[in-house]
């Protein structure tokens, strides 16, 4: 994100403090350093619950947040679910459209231009084969996901295209990213 100077409040972000955040992690670098957490817990079926309350950034762990936000997932009835929240692959949907808006904002807010209104619509494409383990030529996720935005702005779609690839979500599942699984069994 590019140093700003201006003050105000431009796409509902404070660009001043916006700028402070940037000049301060320039100057200190392991201000960056951020861990994001979340408990789940199964409940029956598809149906699991996460909580998600401590984090860690700024150089300290988060006092800020008093209750946890909890998200239930589930499965639709025809995938033997009993539909008691979005599944798993429709959150993936979720934080990159989620993600992919909150990093146009921020940086067009940081580059002084105005959003008046940001709709988008994503859709995933994914084959059951692969999660079912009838193929092994069948990728388990997504095969490609598109997402359509149609953003009222001053400026122009390329300019605001570009600022969507900040997305930490859109890093993450369009890179391997290493995940580490440990189960421990009682």
């Amino acid at each position: 994100m590019s140093q700003t100077t201006m003050s105000g409040v431009i796409n509902g972000v404070d660009v001043e403090r916006l700028g402070q955040t940037v000049q301060a992690v320039q100057q200190n670098p392991s201000l960056g350093a951020s861990q994001f957490r979340a408990v789940n817990r199964w409940i029956n079926g598809g149906h699991n619950r996460s909580t998600i309350k401590s984090f860690y950034g700024a150089g300290q762990e988060d006092t800020t947040r008093t209750k946890p936000f909890v998200l239930d997932a589930d499965e639709p009835q025809v995938l033997l679910g009993k539909d008691q929240g979005a599944n798993p692959v429709e959150f993936v949907l979720h934080a990159l459209a989620a993600c992919l808006t909150t990093s146009l904002v921020y940086h067009a807010a940081s580059r002084g231009i105005h959003i008046e209104s940001i709709e988008s619509k994503l859709e995933g494409d994914l084959d059951l084969q692969g999660f079912l383990g009838l193929s092994d030529q069948v990728r388990r996720g997504y095969k490609q996901i598109r997402a359509s935005f149609t953003v009222k702005s001053d400026a122009s779609a390329k300019d605001l295209e570009e600022l969507t690839k900040f997305s930490p979500v859109f890093d993450i599942v369009s890179n391997p990213v290493p995940v580490s699984i440990h189960i421990e069994s009682r």
